[in-house]
């Protein structure tokens, strides 16, 4: 009789599960040991331990409940799921010991998996506090968003305490959880999130300087005055092969089973099948990771990659993400727009539409013809799967195709003959014997095409949508055509849309009676709570249908695009013109506007005044009082020295220390030296903080458009040069005054 195969002794320690890989632990491997909780829910059937250094996560089907503390006994088998775990076959309760000591832990370390199912502390800011519902369990949490050194981590609290957690907001803190990672469908680390059971791991360490609500009303123009935005994620460089490439927007490199979404302004030729190379700045947004601002650069070695055949079950899954893949589908219908042609194919039981985004052809002869392939066709596409939602691993998530050229399309079948439109045609030629057929052959011309030309217009009003929206035209503008595109589709129908926080727009009834039936849609936000809402009127005693959704659904995705669109232009606008610490004029900005006002002060034979501004000391608050203090400190000189000012004058940043201001219309000499002494003077009260009071002082030099100066440059040397001469005349009055 041959020998039995000893089973594997179980493994007694988190210690020594710990070394084995995730294809190890996918074995099943026994496992007995003692370790004490951390965290346990009930909800998810989820327990927390840890030993020592050691954290697993315990899956189980007890419902006893356990408590941070209590030493338990546990066996069962390894399992490899997103991060190492164990699935318990049983949990022994041993005794109530004290819960282990927290780990202090950084964003750095977090996000790199050194702590994952440990108990931590973590110290940052609360950036926000919602409520969320679970939407498979109807379980209510409380969301936090924690600002830390180096990123943003997202805390879950099982108890819901609306009481406490409204003193929370802007609040700096410390919050003991167990730390976990977040991945999206294709396995990859996207973020960091705390687990807490109770708001009391949250420690108060510093309360909000002020309530929130009681903040003075800030006009919507006005907001991004307080935008300030600190970057201090590292560049990193990465190498894959192209399969794909959009010349000034992106492109992808596949390596192995991961491929990357690599943002580009470059439009120098990339060869599809290359290997690249490409450096940037890690970004992670809803699960989608990227670089940003990278640059890319062609090895020239070609290193091509086969693309995947896939089913649509697993490109729903997100397990594809970015990767190349290829999967067939029949024809549904095509679609020419101004910047892509578009094709909708069926798969099975799904929906989904293939890509193809027109080059800038403007030097090559324009756009080419649309492949036209007839409708039912079965064709099989080669491209790039992008998820609408990269997180798919709790829910299935809509995708399209990205193709890299109309060759990606290779028709497998052609429609059968016996078809929809064929039957029509067999229909209308037995027809045509019939008495009757002129008239029914008349309407039916007729229908179809007032039809046709409603579907022309409509693509064609959808098409200048997305024109203006590319453009940057006002929003309102845009949003109006919105709801005349909606009101258009479904037949005159009143329709409006409500920007949150902002105007309502589009045909709104006076007042909306018992008589109209309205239909709402939210404007999704693609990070955040919705931006609105687009509406729809209609008659009461009329039947909804699924036209309505349909119609509304797209709507409020053209609202997003055009809403985020704007907000995103208007941003970059502002940074491009303003410094972000003073939200004075920037130095590129205060120098474009002092060429304006030469060329204008020639032309009609003007004078102006430039004052040349320099901090006393600034150093020496920095070196006593750190660069925090030194920030508000220049924060609060600039806005003394704006209040100084008349309506038309300019106050900018140079940089570091050094302020200018630029003073129109003005008489002579006199008046720029009127202005310069009240900035002067608006240093005399000391700056107070919590803990200091700074006397401030400022050199000042004038320069006067054409008296000192007739250029650009000649009138900052001379301002400058000014205001040195005042510093150094300051200098020497101290140290006599000192002797």
């Amino acid at each position: 009789m041959a020998a039995q195969t000893a089973p594997p002794k179980p493994l007694t320690s988190l210690r020594a599960v710990r070394p084995f890989s995730r294809n190890e632990a996918a074995q099943s491997l026994p496992v007995a040991f003692e370790a004490t909780v951390t965290y346990f829910c009930a909800v998810q059937k989820k327990l927390f331990v840890q030993d020592g250094g050691e954290a697993f996560v315990v899956k189980t089907q007890n419902d006893a409940a356990l408590h941070p503390g209590d030493r338990v006994a546990i066996r069962g088998t390894t399992t490899a799921g997103l991060t190492r775990e164990i699935t318990a076959s049983s949990i022994a309760f041993i005794r109530h010991d004290k819960k282990p000591a927290a780990s202090a832990a950084s964003f750095n370390e977090l996000i790199r998996g050194q702590f994952d199912a440990r108990l931590v502390t973590v110290h940052g800011s609360i950036l926000s506090d919602d409520l969320e519902i679970d939407p498979a369990t109807g379980e209510r949490y409380a969301f936090l968003r924690l600002a830390a050194d180096g990123g943003m981590i997202d805390v879950y609290v099982d108890n819901d305490n609306p009481g406490a957690r409204n003193a929370l907001l802007d609040a700096q803190v410390a919050i003991t959880g167990i730390a976990r990672n977040e991945f999206n469908g294709k396995r990859q680390l996207t973020g960091v999130i705390l687990l807490i059971q109770s708001l009391r791991s949250v420690k108060v360490l510093k309360p909000a300087a002020v309530n929130p609500w009681s903040l003075p009303i800030t006009p919507m123009e006005q907001i991004l005055g307080a935008y300030r935005v600190l970057n201090h994620s590292q560049r990193v460089r990465v190498r894959g092969t192209v399969t794909y490439f959009m010349p000034g927007s992106a492109a992808v490199l596949e390596s192995g089973a991961q491929s990357l979404w690599v943002q580009t302004q470059s439009d120098e030729p990339l060869k599809i099948g290359d290997q690249a190379e490409a450096t940037g700045l890690p970004n992670s947004s809803g699960g989608f990771l990227s670089l940003s601002g990278a640059e890319i650069r062609d090895t020239n070695v070609q290193a091509p990659i086969a693309p995947h055949p896939a089913t649509w079950q697993e490109l729903t899954s997100g397990q594809r993400q970015y990767d190349l893949v290829s999967i067939e589908g029949q024809v549904v219908m095509q679609v020419r727009e101004a910047t892509q042609d578009e094709y909708v194919l069926h798969s099975g039981s799904y929906l989904f539409s293939a890509i193809y985004r027109h080059a800038n052809t403007a030097e090559v002869g324009g756009i080419a013809p649309l492949r036209e392939i007839p409708v039912g066709s079965t064709i099989r596409l080669t491209g790039v799967c992008i998820l609408n939602d990269a997180r798919a691993y709790n829910h299935n998530a809509s995708f399209n195709i990205l193709l890299r050229s109309p060759d990606d399309i290779a028709v497998v079948a052609r429609p059968p003959w016996f078809n929809l439109r064929h039957v029509t045609l067999l229909a209308g030629l037995l027809l045509f014997i019939v008495l009757t057929i002129g008239i029914r052959g008349w309407f039916l011309e007729s229908r179809t095409r007032r039809q046709i030309g409603s579907l022309a217009y409509i693509e064609q009003r959808r098409s200048r949508i997305l024109e203006a929206i590319n453009a940057s035209r006002p929003l309102s503008q845009t949003i109006e055509q919105i709801t005349e595109l909606v009101s258009c589709k479904l037949g005159g129908a009143p329709c409006w849309c409500n920007i949150t926080d902002g105007a309502t727009l589009g045909n709104r009834p006076a007042k909306l009676a018992p008589s109209l039936r309205t239909v709402e849609r939210p404007i999704a936000s693609r990070s955040g709570p919705p931006l609105g809402s687009i509406f729809a009127a209609f008659d009461a005693r009329s039947i909804p249908n699924p036209l309505e959704a349909e119609t509304l659904e797209k709507s409020a995705e053209l609202a997003t695009l055009a809403i985020e669109t704007s907000r995103l232009y208007s941003d970059l606008v502002h940074r491009s013109e303003f410094d972000l610490l003073t939200d004075a004029q920037n130095r590129f900005a205060m120098e474009k506007a002092l060429d304006a006002m030469v060329q204008n002060a020639r032309r009609a034979a003007g004078i102006f005044g430039l004052i040349y501004i320099d901090l006393n000391e600034f150093k020496k608050v920095n070196d006593l009082h750190g660069h925090l203090v030194g920030d508000l400190y220049l924060q609060e000189a600039a806005q003394r020295m704006k209040r100084q000012l008349r309506p038309g004058d300019t106050l900018a940043r140079l940089g570091g220390d050094e302020f200018a201001v630029l003073v129109p219309s003005v008489r002579n000499r006199a008046e720029v030296e009127e202005i310069a002494a009240r900035l002067e003077d608006c240093f005399s009260t000391p700056f107070l903080g919590e803990e200091y009071a700074l006397n401030g002082s400022a050199s000042l030099g004038i320069a006067l458009y054409p008296e000192d100066a007739d250029s650009a440059d000649e009138l900052l040397s001379a301002a400058d040069a000014a205001m040195y001469e005042a510093k150094f005349s300051r200098t020497g009055r101290s140290r006599a005054a000192q002797v």
